[in-house]
């Protein structure tokens, strides 16, 4: 029986197998691996704000306990700033959010000590051909292609019976414990979050909130190295996320994700125990492109390693994706074209990297 489920179809697809970055990065480096650079980042297509203390160029922060208070100014406020951030930055710092300090700490580190773990280990969980679950790379495609300074480790949470069993439930005690627990609270989390959308885009009640029933979660560990020339390489590619909200927990003190507003990158301060969340491909879809999944891109540094979790929500396996019946009008015609979630994902993650390409095909001419 687990054999049949371990070599079960993904729903992702698979990448290419290539070195662990974590692995070479442990001997000194002379010179970077040719793979790794990227030229256009190294053209000056790097320009961005330096001085990100300016408040004009921080994504704006929303309060969850002022979103669901019982004082109708207060939540009011509160979800003007929400339909705000979400349409304009896409993006936004959510605090007061009800997960547990203690469920954060515990997450950051027993992610640090999963990758503390020797590279035997780790090989353990490797991801196996044609599935980009497991300790590997995502996005790899060609033999000749730029790729990223990072390892990723990627599974699927929710719902539980698509979980790998050859991941999830083989990790080492207390890791397996710690993100059971993290993964059901940001389920919850996820799920107090979409009904404000909902209510701040003036929509029906439960039209969003119905598909996420039995909702598709995958968590995403980013582990980034540091490189001698960190001025030459990505941590991650520009792209615009393919599920429908990314939930971001900053695992330590390193900071390097950036957000492309207006033309230019924004370096993201996060804020102590808050998430970063993010509007990815499918909320676009569904909002009839009110609210915007935003590229972004992870840089390195050159002094010391870089870990984030991300926690992808998507509506369930078996629904659909298009735009809500409710925001559908003459004046504001479908734009995006409907397929179910199973197309949508393969599409996504059969090919390279690449701003948001893939959710402009989608795009009604």
């Amino acid at each position: 029986m687990e054999k049949t489920t371990s070599a079960r179809k993904s729903l992702y697809g698979g990448s290419l197998h290539v070195p662990s970055v974590q692995e070479f990065v442990k001997k000194p480096i002379l010179t970077i691996p040719p793979r790794y650079l990227q030229p256009h980042y190294q053209d000056g297509e790097h320009e961005m704000i330096i001085n990100s203390d300016h408040h004009a160029h921080q994504i704006p922060s929303i309060d969850m306990q002022k979103l669901l208070s019982q004082e109708s100014t207060n939540s009011e406020a509160e979800l003007a700033r929400l339909h705000f951030a979400c349409k304009e930055w896409g993006f936004f710092q959510l605090v007061n959010h009800g997960v547990s300090p203690s469920v954060l700490e515990k997450m950051k580190t027993e992610t640090q000590e999963f990758f503390n773990l020797p590279m035997e280990e780790k090989k353990k969980f490797s991801q196996q051909p044609g599935d980009i679950e497991g300790f590997g790379q995502a996005f790899v495609v060609s033999e000749d292609q730029k790729l990223d300074w990072s390892d990723i480790f990627f599974l699927t949470t929710l719902p539980v019976q698509l979980r790998k069993p050859h991941l999830l439930p083989k990790l080492p005690s207390p890791f397996r414990e710690t993100l059971e627990t993290y993964s059901s609270e940001l389920k919850n989390l996820a799920m107090a979050i979409l009904p404000q959308m909902e209510k701040a885009l003036q929509i029906e009640a439960k039209e969003v909130t119905n598909i996420f029933e039995g909702a598709l979660q995958a968590v995403r560990v980013n582990y980034y190295p540091p490189c001698p020339q960190p001025g030459k390489v990505l941590g991650l590619t520009p792209h615009s996320d393919a599920g429908a909200l990314t939930i971001l927990l900053q695992v330590n003190e390193m900071d390097g994700l950036q957000v492309k507003k207006d033309g230019i990158w924004v370096p993201v301060k996060p804020l102590p125990d808050a998430f970063i969340v993010n509007i990815g491909d499918v909320l676009e879809i569904i909002t009839n492109g009110t609210y915007r999944s935003i590229e972004h891109r992870a840089t390195v540094n050159s002094e010391k390693e870089r870990l984030s979790i991300a926690t992808f929500y998507n509506p369930r396996v078996d629904g659909e994706i298009g735009p809500a019946s409710s925001l559908i009008t003459k004046q504001t015609p479908a734009a995006f074209k409907r397929l179910s979630v199973e197309e949508y994902f393969k599409g996504f993650f059969e090919r390279k990297l690449h701003g948001k390409s893939f959710l402009d095909e989608l795009r009604i001419k």
